[in-house]
């Protein structure tokens, strides 16, 4: 797969068009807008990784656990000049590199392929530990999840393991946009603070309120952010 030569889009406003670009029966929309805010504040202005950094050890790591909806994730990417948006309308064609889960073999940035829900978490974990067999101890590892992959044993492990472990490289990003089966006794912010986690909760479409809590100090813990967002949106 390669670039495309032509300077990448920037703006957020630029990311309907973008998204628009792609289409389908199975493209499962509202899985994808609910993600665009928090991936976009990530890509544009916290993430260490650039098109030109994609192999680096010393780069930053993003893990889409929420991989059954990529079409946000898509969309930044290619804005930012991972490749060019013109592979955009071939989402989820038999020959497209764009699939319906992310192929970290098919698309430049793309760090695990993913889809299956509950993975990303102990991935992410499992990242950093091997950064830190490494003497890597500057690269972060960012891994988005979605609050329906709570009801997901494996994610309870690694959470579970992580805040004890003092893995303050991992940063978890958990978009709650009310689709969990199961009720968390005092919200998915609870559970994360139980575990030993620093934790910020704020609307997951306020853009300055995501970098300002993606961003906050937490020396010693994995930091975990809870991103509201409206599930009719």
């Amino acid at each position: 797969m390669t670039n495309t030569t032509a300077a990448p889009a920037r703006e957020y406003r630029d990311m309907n068009r973008l998204m628009s670009l792609m289409t389908g029966d199975e493209k499962h929309g509202p899985a994808a807008t609910s993600t665009l805010d928090a991936l976009w504040v990530l890509y544009d202005r916290v993430l260490r990784v650039t098109p030109d950094t994609v192999d680096a050890p010393g780069r930053d790591r993003f893990l889409l656990s929420k991989g059954h909806g990529p079409m946000a994730y898509y969309a930044v990417l290619a804005a930012h000049g991972f490749f060019g948006e013109e592979l955009l309308p071939g989402f989820g064609a038999y020959d497209s590199p764009l699939g319906h889960h992310p192929d970290r073999m098919l698309v430049p940035g793309v760090e695990i392929g993913s889809g299956s829900l509950g993975h990303g978490l102990p991935l992410a974990v499992g990242s950093v530990l091997g950064l830190r067999a490494q003497g890597l101890t500057d690269p972060h590892v960012w891994v988005l999840i979605g609050d329906a992959e709570l009801d997901e044993g494996s994610n309870h492990e690694a959470l579970a393991y992580a805040g004890p472990a003092g893995l303050d490289q991992l940063h978890t990003v958990v978009i709650d946009n009310a689709s969990a089966s199961y009720a968390r006794p005092g919200g998915i912010a609870a559970r994360f603070e139980a575990a030993g986690w620093s934790v910020g909760s704020v609307d997951g479409r306020d853009h300055e309120a995501l970098y300002a809590a993606f961003t906050a100090p937490h020396p010693g813990q994995p930091r975990a952010v809870v991103a509201r967002v409206d599930p009719k949106y």
